[in-house]
């Protein structure tokens, strides 16, 4: 770590003292590049409460309609909208008042019933003239920050001008926290400038809203500003810009930020410390981040979920399980967000057995129905290889949204059962599920997968004729890898040349893939090409072309390559696979003899090629495959067949196998593995870089095409 937490508190106390200084450098634009210079230089944020007669009118913006204008004269309290305003009310006019329905509207919030609560107000909005209490707008404005409704807000500070109800400094702050919930941040930029007065709680309120709708710039400007009319912060505010720094990767101006917070004694408040380590963590000091969590007097659930995502987001998935299983051990209750975190983390981790805990958790902790939870089992289940269970969540789950949708149509489609992806694509067209160009990607995948060619170009038209949805080069990928696998090499090149677009390495890599399969050598020749020229350094391309030489029988091509390979200085990294047995994953690569039951896996594979031999097995000598170096090709025992042979061994007859493999399966093990799974009986699902392949009676679900 850059500066040890430790070094935070080299800031004198009698610095936060009257008439001292801290120093915050936001002013200047530059200072947000000048990352080697001080944060604390520039403007200082004075302690002796210097005011500015007009401190707004020192920030520019490059927005017209944001920019902030010269705070007005005192004048009785309303909220300014665009709507014209009602003539003031007659002496001799007469208020009506409604008490009943006043009450019913808070009782109604009160009990979380929002909607019926603003519908109950449309009724007094509709006979129009009832003098409403303070705290019925109290109420109603609940109602429109839990709806978010910006029609609610709209229609709630329409009447409350028209009826003349003059805010106190409490309901001014409340409406403009109405605002930036919202998501109305040019109407609450407004309102904060009319502010007559303004205090702690209003300053809070529009800059964690400039944070929350990602202004981290002037949330910093505004920042600046309080500090000069105020000489203090609060957490909630110092967590606000810690945010903010975390927003635009200023590791700096958050230790400064941490700095402050620890000489102000807010160290400890519940606040500080998760945005802390959320900070360190997505500017990459993962070592600082632990350092906050491991200082927090109290962990909350919020503080363990934000070390774990951070340990996660930096690819530590072993350490966030680890954390998780602190977690749980030290009592603090979980929620939906933790368990989905740690779904996520096991699919990382390829261990089914840990996120069926993960899963067993989250159903005993009440979140058995929660949308995005499920939705990331839904996710986890199609990636392992569980498809069956992952229908099973999804058809228990009493909401959907478009991505549990996505989600196991996509998982369908990787399985290579694209029929099943097709129906629930029309099954969520009938219910009424708006579909996005993840849903029409994931389906088209599918009947790539698949074969479905007709049923492929149905949905590829309809999206955008029907849906009005422009397909994208990735849909185009699709349709190209759809004609490549019916050997239409021809039209496949015709489609990505006459794309609205210029052709992408998704495009080009499909045509490629086509034509390795088909060895179509010149065609190949020219889409390798054009992929070095996009993606110069991508070993996977060279080694496809290689590939296609070799089996073409031009050996000097072929030396050509490798030259180039070897001038660039790209090597492929041994191929691995692993295989989950009892919660343990077991890791093995060509010709591994480091395993503890080396003899007895050897042994097994023996006997394996002994009798898929009998069923017409010929090992190739060379399975010159994208993702297998030259020692992998004449190695008989490849990784894969270790795993398979550990897992036969390991377990009890007819037990499924599942291995995951790092690169894509090469010819020599697929032909293996769909006769070993025929004399075993045996169904074995490998997952390698490419996609899912079933093995079951003597055949794959791949189709030979991968």
């Amino acid at each position: 770590m850059e500066i040890p937490l430790l070094h935070y508190e080299n800031i004198a106390l009698d610095q936060f003292q009257s008439g001292s200084s801290l120093h915050f450098s936001f002013s200047d634009p530059k200072f947000f590049r000048r990352r080697s210079l001080s944060l604390f230089s520039g403007y200082c944020f004075q302690f002796s409460r210097r005011k500015w007669r007009n401190p707004l009118l020192h920030i520019k913006y490059s927005s017209v309609e944001q920019e902030l204008k010269p705070r007005p004269k005192p004048v009785p309290s309303k909220i300014e909208v665009d709507e014209p305003k009602a003539a003031p009310l007659e002496d001799t006019q007469i208020v009506k008042r409604n008490s009943g329905l006043c009450s019913q509207i808070e009782k109604l919030v009160l009990c979380s019933r929002y909607r019926e609560a603003l519908e109950l107000f449309e009724i007094l909005e509709f006979e129009g003239g009832y003098e409403l209490a303070g705290h019925t707008y109290d109420a109603l404005v609940s109602a429109c920050i839990s709806l978010k409704s910006i029609r609610g807000v709209k229609r709630v500070s329409s009447y409350m001008i028209s009826n003349g109800f003059e805010l106190d400094q409490y309901m001014r702050n409340r409406v403009l926290l109405m605002h930036v919930k919202c998501g109305m941040m040019i109407d609450a930029r407004r309102l904060f400038e009319e502010m007559p007065e303004r205090n702690q709680v209003s300053w809070n309120t529009i800059i964690g809203g400039l944070v929350d709708s990602g202004n981290f710039m002037e949330a910093f400007h505004l920042f600046q500003i309080m500090w000069h009319e105020f000489s203090d912060a609060g957490s909630r505010t110092f967590a606000a810009m810690i945010r903010a720094s975390a927003g635009l990767a200023l590791i700096f101006a958050g230790k400064q930020f941490h700095s402050c917070c620890l000489k102000m004694g807010l160290g400890s408040d519940i606040f500080v410390p998760c945005a802390l380590i959320d900070m360190y963590s997505k500017c990459g000091s993962i070592e600082d981040a632990q350092c906050v969590f491991d200082e927090m007097p109290r962990k909350t659930t919020v503080g363990w979920n934000t070390i774990i995502a951070g340990y996660a987001l930096h690819g530590y998935s072993e350490e966030a399980l680890s954390m998780y299983y602190d977690m749980r051990d030290s009592g603090v209750k979980m929620d939906h967000f933790t368990f989905s975190m740690i779904i996520r983390i096991c699919a990382r981790l390829a261990s089914p057995e840990h996120a069926k805990q993960a899963h067993a958790g989250l159903v005993r902790h009440g979140f058995g129905l929660d949308i995005v939870a499920n939705t990331s089992l839904v996710d986890f289940y199609c990636k392992w290889g569980r498809i069956e269970d992952a229908r099973h969540v999804f058809d228990r789950m009493p909401l959907k949204n478009v991505i549990s949708w996505n989600a196991l149509i996509a998982g369908y489609g990787n399985h290579g059962r694209g029929d099943e992806a097709v129906e629930m694509f029309e099954k969520m067209l009938q219910e009424g599920m708006v579909p996005n160009h993840v849903t029409f990607l994931a389906v088209l995948s599918a009947c790539s997968h698949s074969g479905l060619s007709e049923c492929g170009w149905e949905i590829f038209d309809a999206m955008s004729r029907d849906h009005k949805i422009k397909p994208r080069a990735m849909h185009y990928a699709c349709m190209i890898e759809l004609l490549g696998r019916e050997g239409l090499l021809d039209e496949a090149y015709e489609l990505l040349r006459d794309a609205p677009f210029d052709p992408t390495a998704n495009m080009w890599a499909a045509l490629l893939t086509a034509c390795r399969v088909h060895e179509n050598l010149e065609l190949g020749k020219f889409a390798a090409e054009k992929l070095y020229g996009m993606e110069p350094d991508k070993l996977s391309n060279y080694i496809v072309l290689l590939n296609i030489y070799n089996s073409s029988g031009k050996l000097k091509e072929a030396a050509g390559v490798v030259q180039t390979l070897r001038r660039k200085g790209l090597r492929m990294l041994p191929a691995c696979t692993w295989i989950e047995i009892k919660k343990q994953v077991n890791i093995f690569r060509s010709g591994d003899k480091s395993h503890a039951e080396t003899r007895e896996i050897y042994q097994k594979v023996d006997d394996l090629m002994i009798k898929i031999s009998k069923h017409g097995y010929i090992p190739e000598e060379k399975c010159p495959l994208p993702d297998v170096d030259e020692h992998e090709q004449t190695s008989f025992y490849h990784s894969e067949k270790l795993a398979i042979a550990y897992g036969l061994i390991s377990t009890s007859d007819g037990t499924p196998l599942q291995i995951v493999q790092s690169h894509r399966i090469c010819g020599d093990c697929h032909s293996a593995v769909m006769l070993i799974a025929s004399v075993t009986g045996r169904e074995i699902v490998v997952r390698d870089a490419s996609r899912f392949h079933h093995f079951k009676d003597g055949s794959c679900s791949c189709g030979n095409y991968w």
